[in-house]
C-alpha cells in the first residue's frame, strides 16, 4: 500500500522542459570551429578559481557546501550545470576568441540560500568572456576564461562520458522497485542486487510501455538507492568496452549514468 506519493518531475513535464532549453536564440553565421574547440567538448569544465580585474580572488563565484558551476560545451551551445536551473547559451569560437550569447533558462526557484543569486550572476557574466585559454595535458586539463573586466575564471576539466566509453549515449528509462532482491554474484554469496523494468515514453512524455521485472546487475552511477523508494530514473547508457576491444566474460555489457530522477515514490513495508 502506498503511503505517499511524491512525483519531482512528469515525463511530461520533463519533455516540455527539455524542449523549453533547446530553443535558440538569433544568433550570427557560426565561423569555423577552431582545432581547440573538440577539446572544450571533450569535458565537463567545473569552476575551481576565480579573481577579479587586480588578480585578486574572487570569491563570490563559488558557495561553501555546493557544487561548482560547470559548463558542459556540445555542438553549438554550452550548458551551464550545478546552479539553480538549467540553462545553455550558443556560443562561437574564432581562434583564441569565444563569444558566448545570452543564456537561456527555466524558472524554477531554488531553496538553497544564495544560490540563484550566484546563478543570475553567473548568466549574467558568461556573455563578457572575450577569450579562452587551454592549459595542462589530457589528464589534467585546465579551462582560463578571460573576461572583459579584466578578470577571470579557472576551471578542471572532467572526461565526458562519451570521452571515457569512446561513444555517444543512450538515453534510457529505468523504473528501480522498493526493495533489492537476492541474485547471483561469484565474489558475494548474499549480494542484493536492484529489480528494474525498462520503461518507453513518446515524444509527447506519454508512456507508451513497461517491460517486465528483472534483476539489474551491478550499479548505476550516480544513483544511490534507498530501501522503500521506488524511483524512475532518465538514464544515459554507454557501452562497457570502447569499440575494437573485446567483451570480457560475464561482464555487462552497459555502463549506465544517472541523468535525472523522474519519479519518486514512497513506498510501505
Amino acid at each position: 500500500m502506498h503511503t505517499s506519493t511524491a512525483k519531482t518531475l512528469t515525463a511530461l513535464a520533463l519533455a516540455s522542459l527539455a524542449a523549453a532549453c533547446s530553443s535558440t536564440p538569433p544568433a550570427a553565421p557560426m565561423p569555423t570551429a577552431s582545432p581547440a574547440a573538440p577539446q572544450l567538448q571533450a569535458y565537463e569544465w567545473d569552476l575551481t578559481a576565480a579573481f577579479d580585474g587586480k588578480n585578486q580572488p574572487a570569491s563570490q563565484w563559488l558557495l561553501p557546501g555546493q557544487k561548482p558551476a560547470r559548463l558542459h560545451f556540445a555542438g553549438q551551445r554550452v550548458a551551464v550545470q550545478n546552479l539553480c536551473n538549467a540553462a545553455s547559451a550558443a556560443y562561437r569560437i574564432d581562434g583564441e576568441r569565444l563569444q558566448v550569447e545570452r543564456p537561456m533558462s527555466t524558472l524554477r526557484a531554488c531553496a538553497e540560500p544564495g544560490l540563484m543569486q550566484l546563478e543570475q550572476r553567473v548568466l549574467q557574466q558568461l556573455p563578457q568572456v572575450q577569450r579562452y585559454a587551454l592549459q595542462g595535458g589530457a589528464e589534467t586539463p585546465r579551462l582560463v576564461l578571460h573576461f572583459a573586466d579584466g578578470s577571470r575564471w579557472e576551471m578542471a576539466g572532467t572526461p565526458t562520458p562519451e570521452t571515457r566509453f569512446g561513444a555517444a549515449g543512450e538515453r534510457v528509462f529505468l523504473e528501480v522497485a522498493p526493495q533489492r532482491v537476492a541474485c547471483n554474484h561469484p565474489l558475494m554469496p548474499q549480494a542484493q542486487c536492484l529489480s528494474v523494468r525498462d520503461l518507453h515514453y513518446g515524444d509527447n512524455g506519454v508512456r507508451q510501455s513497461v517491460g517486465a521485472w528483472r534483476v539489474f546487475h551491478g550499479e548505476i552511477e550516480g544513483y544511490q538507492h534507498e530501501p522503500g523508494m521506488r524511483n524512475v530514473l532518465r538514464l544515459q547508457r554507454y557501452p562497457a568496452t570502447r569499440p575494437g576491444q573485446p567483451q570480457p566474460a560475464d561482464a555487462p555489457r552497459h555502463v549506465y549514468l544517472l541523468d535525472m530522477v523522474v519519479e519518486t515514490e514512497r513506498v510501505a513495508p
